[in-house]
């Protein structure tokens, strides 16, 4: 498989890399919930350089994950906002801070915390079962085809071994 063509396999994951599945596109995402809007802020915070994050940037807004709006009319300027799409990777995004903090900290311990504005805690976050709330590991999952699989690419019964182990 080419990560050129990522996009075209039969599989969720692969297809959500081609959009966000590089470095600098996560760190891009990172800032983005941390409130950086601003191409220059993004260059400034990341030390990229300009072509590479225009093209991030653009690979982003044409997938939908934002979005441009001005912020000036003269000259335009305009600023990137995240649309719904990539408001629903913040989880995704917490989990792999959760990760690093458990497994990548120093001994300082995590360099950002995480506070639940509602009851105002430190949290990390939980992956639950949308049918019954409860936890979900690795383990406690099965996975079976679904129907956008195609049996071709043969990936499946491997995988569904190393989750019910």
């Amino acid at each position: 498989m080419r990560w050129e063509e990522l996009d075209q396999q039969p599989c969720s994951l692969a297809r959500t890399l081609a959009v966000i599945g590089d470095k600098w596109t996560l760190l891009i995402l990172r800032d983005c919930f941390l409130g950086i809007r601003r191409f220059d802020e993004f260059e400034r915070r990341l030390g990229i350089t300009r072509h590479l994050l225009a093209d991030r940037l653009k690979k982003l807004v044409e997938h939908g994950v934002l979005t441009k709006v001005a912020y000036q009319q003269r000259p335009l300027r305009e600023e990137y906002r995240m649309t719904d799409k990539g408001l629903d990777l913040h989880p995704v995004m917490l989990t792999l801070v959760s990760w690093g903090d458990r497994y990548m900290a120093d001994e300082r311990g995590a360099p950002v915390l995480h506070v639940h504005k509602t009851c105002g805690q430190v949290m990390k976050p939980v992956l639950v079962c949308s049918e019954c709330a409860e936890p979900v590991a690795a383990r406690d999952v099965r996975v079976e085809a679904g129907k956008g699989w195609e049996e071709e690419a043969g990936l499946l019964p491997c995988s569904a071994r190393l989750y019910s182990e």
